[in-house]
C-alpha cells in the first residue's frame, strides 16, 4: 500500500515535470495545446475536462461545476490564471467555451434525468394521467381505450390493468420517454409494437421500454454517453437529446432482439446484457456518435 502511494505521488510529480517542459519548449499551456491540436467534439471535450479537473489550481477544479450563466466569466478567469491573451487568442476563449457549455450541461442533464427518475407516478396528478392517455393514443389510436383501469393496458406491453405500478423503477422518465418516443417516431414505434406482439419474438414493449430507459440512464450517469453528446450536441446536451438516445437505443434493441432470436423472453437478461457491452464498446470510440435512423433524431445529423 505505501509503495503504491509512493508511487502515485512519483508518477503525479513526474507528469507535472513534463507539462512544465512541454510548456516551455511550446510557449503554450495543456488547454492551448488541446485546443490547438485536437478537433472538435468529444476528443477536445473529454481531454480539457481531464485537464481541468486533474489541475492542481482550485480554480480550474471547479470551473467544471459552475452555472452556465457563469461559464464566460470562468473563461476569463482561466485565460487570466493560465497569463493567456485573449486578443492573441481569440478562438481560444470560444473552443473552451463550446467545451465547458457541454461539460456543464452533461452535469445538469443528469440532474434533470434523476429528477424525473425520482419522481413517482401519480394517478392523482391530471398532467402525469394525460401523459399516460396519450401513450395510448400514439400507440394505439384506432383503438379507443375503454376504461382508465383496462386489460387493454396489456396491449401496449404492460403487466396488468393499471400501469402506473409499472412506473416504479424509473418514475416519471420512464413515461416520458415512452410518450417521446410514441409521439416523435410514431410509424417506428408502431412497427416495435406490433413485431413485440407476434409469437416468435415476443415481448412486453412498455415493460421493456422502462428496461431501456434504465439502461440509457446507466449509460448517462456513468459518464459513458459524454462521447455521444460531446459529438452531437454543439452545446450543452439537453433532456431532448436524451429522449433521442433512448428513441435510438430503443430501436436497436428491438433489431438486436430479432437478430439473438431468443427461445422466449426469460432470456431478456443476457440478451439486455449483451446489448448493453455492445453499446459501451461502441462509445469507448472518441469519434462515435449513435447513430439515428428515425425522424425523432433526424435534427441531430446536422448539429
Amino acid at each position: 500500500m505505501f509503495v503504491q502511494v509512493c508511487l502515485y505521488f512519483y508518477c503525479k510529480c513526474l507528469w507535472r515535470c513534463l507539462k512544465f517542459v512541454v510548456r516551455k519548449l511550446t510557449g503554450q499551456c495543456e488547454l492551448q495545446r488541446i485546443c490547438y491540436n485536437t478537433k472538435p467534439g468529444a476528443a477536445r471535450t473529454m481531454k480539457i475536462e481531464a485537464s481541468l479537473k486533474g489541475s492542481k489550481s482550485k480554480r480550474l477544479q471547479t470551473s467544471v461545476s459552475v452555472h452556465p450563466d457563469a461559464i464566460e466569466k470562468t473563461i476569463d478567469d482561466i485565460m487570466e490564471l493560465k497569463r493567456i491573451n485573449p486578443d492573441i487568442n481569440p478562438q481560444l476563449g470560444v473552443s473552451l467555451q463550446a467545451c465547458l457549455l457541454q461539460i456543464v450541461g452533461y452535469r445538469n442533464l443528469i440532474a434533470e434525468v434523476e429528477k424525473l427518475r425520482r419522481e413517482p407516478y401519480d394517478s392523482e396528478n391530471p398532467k402525469h394521467e394525460e401523459m399516460l392517455l396519450k401513450l395510448w393514443k400514439c400507440l394505439k389510436p384506432s383503438s379507443p381505450l375503454k376504461a382508465r383501469i383496462s386489460k387493454q393496458w396489456c396491449e401496449i406491453g404492460f403487466q396488468g390493468d393499471d400501469p402506473k405500478t409499472d412506473f416504479r423503477g424509473m418514475g416519471l422518465l420512464g413515461l416520458y420517454n415512452l410518450v417521446y418516443f410514441a409521439e416523435w417516431d410514431t410509424e417506428i414505434a408502431q412497427q416495435v409494437l406490433c413485431d413485440s406482439l407476434q409469437p416468435k419474438y415476443s415481448y412486453s414493449f412498455a415493460i421493456v421500454g422502462i428496461n431501456i430507459t434504465d439502461l440509457a440512464y446507466n449509460l448517462l450517469v456513468s459518464g459513458a454517453l459524454k462521447t455521444h453528446f460531446y459529438n452531437v450536441a454543439p452545446e450543452a446536451p439537453t433532456l431532448t437529446h436524451f429522449q433521442q438516445t433512448f428513441c435510438y437505443l430503443m430501436h436497436e434493441f428491438h433489431k438486436f432482439w430479432i437478430e439473438e432470436d431468443p427461445l422466449d423472453i426469460m432470456e431478456f437478461n443476457r440478451v439486455r446484457e449483451k446489448f448493453h457491452k455492445r453499446i459501451l464498446k461502441q462509445l469507448q470510440n472518441p469519434e462515435m456518435a449513435l447513430c439515428p435512423h428515425f425522424a425523432a433524431s433526424e435534427s441531430l445529423i446536422n448539429m
